[in-house]
C-alpha cells in the first residue's frame, strides 16, 4: 500500500512547529483584539510619568491593560510563528527566510528589553511611598527617562520596529511563491507589514500620517493573523 507523500513544506518532522505556529498566530489575533477593545474603552497608554503613577495607584488592572503588555505579547508570539514559517518556506528562498527569522529574533529581544511596564510599576510604588517633594520630583524624572527609552520612543525600539516589519514583508513576499500558503495570506501580510513599516519610517517626521498608516496596518493584521493561523494549521494536518 502506497504511503502519502507530504506536500512541499509539510514534513512530518515539523508538524509540531506548524501547530505551534498556528496557535501562536491565533493568539496574536486575540491580543490584537484586546488592544483594540482596551483602546476604545479605556483609552491610549499614558504619556507622562505622573499619569502612569496615578493610574497604577488608582487602578492597577487598568494600568496593566493600557500599558501595552498586549502589544508585548503580540511581538513575543512571533517566536511561536516564525519557526514554523522558516521550516515551511526555507526551500522556497532560504536566504530571505533566514534574514527574516534573524530580524524577528533581534526585534523581539529589543522589544522585551525596551518595554517600560515593570519599571513604571516599580517607580509608581516608590512614588506612592515618597514622603517629600524632592523624592517625588526625582521619581517623576526617573519615570520620564524610562518613557524616553521605552519600545515606542527609543532608538532601539525604532530599529526593532523596522526589523520586525521588514521581516514580515520579506516572509510575506516568499509566501507568494509557495504552494503551502494562500495568496490572500501573503498579500494580507504584505499590506499589514508594509503599512506598519512605512508608519515606523515616517513617525519621526510626519507623526499624523504615521498614525493613519498604523490604523490601516492594524486592520490588515486582523486578516493576516487568522489566515496565517489557518495555513500553518493546514500544514500541521498535512504533515501527520
Amino acid at each position: 500500500m502506497a504511503q502519502n507523500v507530504p506536500a512541499p513544506g509539510a514534513d512530518p518532522r515539523h508538524k509540531r512547529f506548524y501547530r505551534i505556529g498556528g496557535v501562536a498566530a491565533w493568539l496574536q489575533l486575540a491580543m490584537l483584539v484586546v488592544i483594540i477593545v482596551v483602546t476604545a474603552t479605556l483609552g491610549l497608554k499614558p504619556t507622562t510619568a505622573q499619569e502612569y503613577f496615578s493610574l497604577y495607584q488608582d487602578a492597577r488592572l487598568e494600568g496593566l491593560l493600557r500599558d501595552d503588555f498586549a502589544s508585548l505579547l503580540v511581538v513575543g508570539l512571533y517566536l511561536g510563528t516564525f519557526p514554523g514559517l522558516y521550516l515551511a518556506l526555507r526551500r522556497v528562498d532560504e536566504v530571505a527566510v533566514v534574514f527574516a527569522t534573524l530580524f524577528t529574533l533581534i526585534a523581539v529581544t529589543i522589544t522585551f528589553t525596551a518595554h517600560s511596564g515593570f519599571s513604571m510599576i516599580y517607580l509608581g510604588e516608590q512614588y506612592a511611598a515618597a514622603t517629600t517633594a524632592a523624592e517625588r520630583a526625582q521619581l517623576l524624572a526617573a519615570g520620564e527617562a524610562v518613557i524616553a527609552s521605552d519600545m515606542w520612543n527609543s532608538s532601539g525600539g525604532y530599529v526593532g520596529g523596522l526589523l520586525l516589519q521588514g521581516a514580515g514583508v520579506l516572509i510575506s513576499a516568499v509566501m507568494l511563491r509557495s504552494r503551502d500558503f494562500g495568496k490572500t495570506t501573503a498579500y494580507a501580510g504584505l499590506l499589514a507589514n508594509a503599512f506598519d513599516l512605512t508608519q515606523h519610517l515616517l513617525h519621526p517626521v510626519v507623526p499624523s500620517l504615521s498614525t493613519i498608516l498604523g490604523l490601516i496596518a492594524g486592520l490588515a493584521y486582523l486578516f493576516w493573523f487568522p489566515l496565517l493561523g489557518r495555513d500553518l494549521s493546514k500544514l500541521a494536518r498535512r504533515a501527520e
